[in-house]
């Protein structure tokens, strides 16, 4: 597997790379949809890749009119290959 494919972020770096706010990645991550792989202090990781396929899921499914209360429950139940 490729080290680029393990990539850890925080979500300073999520905001600026998917231009995301930054609030917003507090709040998915309280919703269960970004996992913490591991904290450094205060700062957050999670994998890049990761974040990269369930940002990229959550926008089309709102895209599509799902609420994010649903998406919760698509996601928790696997949708999307997650």
């Amino acid at each position: 597997m490729h080290e680029k494919n393990n990539h850890l972020v925080t979500a300073k770096d999520i905001s600026r790379k998917y231009k995301v706010p930054y609030p917003t990645i507090n709040h998915y991550t309280d919703l269960g949809f970004l996992a913490i792989i591991k904290r450094e202090g205060n700062k957050r990781m999670y994998n890049d890749k990761q974040v990269r396929g369930r940002l990229s899921l959550i926008s089309k499914m709102m895209n599509e009119g799902y609420p994010l209360r649903l998406i919760r429950k698509k996601i928790g139940a696997g949708v999307g290959g997650f």
